[in-house]
């Protein structure tokens, strides 16, 4: 079983570790973050203060500070009386994380399409491409490469419409649909994904926010079929 990062290892051994304050808050936010979009912390395992704060060596504080970084992402929940765990994906969080994404990705689009005819000029799609290139050379096996690769492909389409805005608040959803492709997993490999995402490249240019809507309702009904 692989172990789990926490703060202490990138750190020298002590009893407690030696980053304090921002230092160690961010270190175990990354450390959780890691072991949430891994699978490692299953979805609605419990996160106990006292406990995560023993176990990495940092106070109680820190801890509650790395929570709420992860609650802001949407990686984590904060329920009274049950505390906090990790978040569940269910019907209606998937869908309303797809519908948010067709938001933006549709404007983008739309931008895209008011400067440029089909196809697209190479400039425009080249970091896209890269990005589905990076997707295709991934190892099967390190889930994280393929989320980031898999995430990057998006985040170029959008970024080629010219809007930092626009790719901010898209970039600001990163980690949750990192957690959405996690639970896809068991239904996708690397070579379904980078089939779909080049396909997608090309439909994206002829229909434009339909094949938006589309590319995205799919993992929606792969995760959750309708009935």
């Amino acid at each position: 079983m692989t172990a789990r990062p926490t703060v202490r290892d990138a750190a020298t051994p002590r009893t407690r570790s030696t980053a304090t304050g921002p230092t160690a808050a961010r270190a175990l936010t990354a450390a959780l973050r890691a072991q949430v979009l891994s699978g490692a912390l299953a979805p609605g395992a419990p996160l106990r203060e006292e406990a995560l704060a023993a176990e990495h060596g940092v106070s109680r504080h820190t801890v509650r500070t790395a929570l709420a970084a992860l609650a802001a992402e949407r990686l984590v929940t904060a329920q009274e009386y049950r505390g906090v765990r990790v978040a569940r994906l269910d019907d209606d969080e998937v869908r309303s994380l797809q519908h948010l994404r067709a938001a933006l990705e549709c404007e983008a689009v739309h931008l895209v399409a008011a400067r440029h005819r089909a196809p697209w000029p190479d400039h425009v799609l080249a970091p896209a491409r890269a990005a589905v290139a990076e997707l295709a050379g991934t190892d099967p096996a390190d889930w994280a490469a393929v989320q980031g690769a898999h995430a990057a492909v998006h985040l170029a389409l959008v970024a080629a419409a010219g809007s930092p805005r626009l790719t901010d608040a898209y970039a600001s959803l990163g980690a949750e649909v990192a957690l959405l492709l996690l639970h896809a997993r068991p239904r996708y490999d690397v070579a379904g994904l980078v089939a779909e995402h080049t396909a997608y490249l090309a439909d994206v240019q002829v229909r434009g926010a339909v094949a938006v809507r589309e590319h995205l309702t799919h993992l929606a009904d792969v995760l959750h079929p309708p009935a």
